[in-house]
């Protein structure tokens, strides 16, 4: 069940009455027809893969367990780790050590029924304030809800961060289900069940080779229930750089030889290393463009634009309803035929990922180091820099399990940030587009994965030293390869690596809360995401006016690429939703 749509069964509710607009969406996302599964109070709609996978809703009886996402279950996947789990699972209180994964879950055991996530919440699924409907996708939700309200704070945090963080989406009518509760769905209504889960206090004074043992151990026992899965059936990305090569290591010391890609021009060092990697093992490695992927005529775009808003659940991280569908191709591409895709996505857990030194530092001194990306000159009266600052703030503590601790936070509670608050804003609608097309893996957002590398030494995590180690531990002749940093991974970083990460490192919060604004006196910015975004393409689908995002934006004076293209999507969104 990769899809999964939640309503109370009441043909009166506002859900109910939208069921056709809702699997008119789930179609648009590549679903076939969804199953229905009716238990008491409640009405479930769901749908397994699209390329194809690994079985995951099962019925026995008036039992069912069923997930949206990637799961495995003492050390299974698919049927054998769905029966295990129902048998036991004990959805008030998980036995974290047994679960692994980025999913949504829904159980029925004992004539009870319950909604839970993945350890993170990293895999999405949205509900309306009375929680009386849950949906894995953002558009059937909109569809079906009578009238939707653009939420400042979101709105300014997607634009200027990628994604919005924590709990909320753009809409104030729409949340996401969090890591800290479990919802018992009952016959007339929800009971929300407070879910402990502690986080490691400290720095643990292990020596350097029982660190890598430990992460090693824990590593192998991720990899391990999908190589024996699919064996050789998986796709792997490489870059020039480490996490990436990391997973390639890992899937290789498991006895795979997955399916090697890369993204991008021939040029990019990147792509040279890839292939340099590749051809020293003789391996092959595809290799695409994807802003060569195909040419859209100027008059065709709107209808390749309406493609991509469906194919990527309305707001994708860099806005990139507007490219030319290689996004989408490439998606199904890497599940063809029901393969595993795995990431390296989120490998900076093994690294410093904020550039702080080592000493301790509140959560506001992350905001200010990091999230302030915005330029004053870019937004309306609408946003209030003080109260936009102190809401992510807020949303940190919260995902760390601090609360309210306004002081200096112990340094390994500040290493949690990145997993909890920042990965699950910036790859959690990536782990849910992928997995709507089969497997995907992500082994470094493994909760288990994440404790240990929570508790290394600073002075290990900069400039990538214990990950190097791990790799060259894992796989020396991987590691002894070239790299994007100017050094390969067997020895110590080069001085290069080094020097830029300490340069950031002390810069004084207070320069780096004004870092982005001011690069922005001097000059505009672009980044890599460029699909076709110029005017005279965007024309073709947004009023240019803005007439929406003018609340928000001073629209004229964005000299930024990749907001400007955001904020496009969200005028695009409020568009389509129209009288909503």
């Amino acid at each position: 069940m990769t899809a999964l749509f939640l309503s109370r069964d009441d043909p009166g509710h506002f859900a109910a009455q939208a069921q056709d607009a809702v699997r008119a969406e789930f179609a648009g996302h590549g679903f076939g027809e969804m199953e229905e599964c009716v238990f008491p109070g409640w009405r479930l709609l769901h749908a397994p893969y699209v390329e194809g996978g690994p079985t995951n809703f099962v019925k026995t009886g008036n039992n069912f367990i069923g997930f949206a996402g990637t799961f495995t279950f003492d050390g299974q996947v698919g049927r054998a780790a769905l029966n295990a789990a129902l048998a036991e699972i004990d959805p008030l209180a998980p036995d974290w050590n047994r679960i692994g994964g980025q999913f949504v879950m829904v159980i029925r055991k004992h004539g009870r029924s319950f909604l839970f996530t993945d350890w993170f919440a990293a895999f999405e699924i949205y509900h309306d304030r009375e929680l009386s409907m849950f949906s894995t996708s953002l558009l059937a939700a909109t569809s079906c809800l009578p009238e939707l309200h653009f939420y400042p704070q979101a709105v300014y945090e997607h634009a200027f961060n990628i994604a919005s963080i924590g709990d909320d989406t753009v809409f104030r009518e729409l949340k996401k289900l969090g890591p800290f509760a479990v919802i018992e769905l009952c016959e007339d209504g929800v009971k929300s069940h407070p879910l402990e889960k502690p986080m490691p206090e400290g720095i643990v004074q292990h020596d350097l080779p029982t660190h890598l043992d430990r992460q090693y151990e824990l590593l192998n026992s991720v990899i391990r229930p999908w190589v024996d899965h699919f064996g050789n059936q998986i796709f792997c990305p490489l870059s020039g750089g480490l996490d990436s090569r990391l997973v390639f290591a890992l899937l290789r010391n498991q006895g795979s030889q997955p399916s090697m890609y890369s993204y991008g021009e021939d040029d990019e060092c990147d792509i040279i290393v890839a292939r340099q990697i590749c051809e020293a093992l003789g391996i092959p490695i595809d290799v695409m463009d994807k802003e060569v992927y195909r040419e859209i005529a100027i008059d065709d775009y709107s209808d390749q634009v309406e493609r991509n808003f469906h194919d990527h659940d309305g707001l994708p991280n860099f806005g990139m309803i507007f490219d030319n569908g290689a996004g989408a191709y490439a998606r199904s591409k890497r599940h063809s035929d029901g393969a595993l895709s795995v990431s390296g996505g989120c490998g900076e857990v093994f690294r410093n990922f904020f550039f702080l030194s080592d000493r301790t530092y509140g959560a506001a001194d992350v905001t200010r180091a990091f999230f302030a990306r915005f330029a004053l000159s870019d937004v309306t009266d609408e946003f209030n820099q003080r109260e936009f600052l102190r809401g992510i703030e807020d949303k940190i503590l919260a995902a760390i399990g601090r609360a309210g601790e306004r002081g200096p936070l112990p340094r390994n509670a500040l290493e949690w940030i990145y997993p909890a608050a920042r990965c699950r804003a910036m790859f959690g609608h990536e782990i849910s587009l992928e997995a709507r097309y089969g497997a995907y893996l992500m082994p470094f957002l493994d909760h288990a994965v994440v404790g240990q590398a929570q508790s290394l030494p600073i002075k290990q995590k900069n400039a990538g030293r214990f990950e190097a180690r791990l790799l060259a531990t894992i796989d020396p002749e991987l590691a002894g390869m070239p790299s994007c940093y100017g050094h390969d991974f067997l020895g110590a970083p080069g001085l290069g690596h080094r020097f830029s990460e300490w340069s950031t490192r002390i810069r004084p919060i207070a320069l780096r809360h004004k870092s982005y604004a001011i690069q922005r006196r001097f000059a505009d910015r672009a980044d890599e995401h460029g699909g076709l975004a110029t005017e005279d393409y965007l024309s073709r689908v947004i009023d240019l006016e803005y007439p929406i995002m003018r609340r928000f934006f001073r629209v004229e004076n964005i000299g930024d690429s990749a907001i400007m293209r955001r904020v496009a999507n969200l005028e695009y969104f409020a568009e389509k939703l129209g009288s909503k």
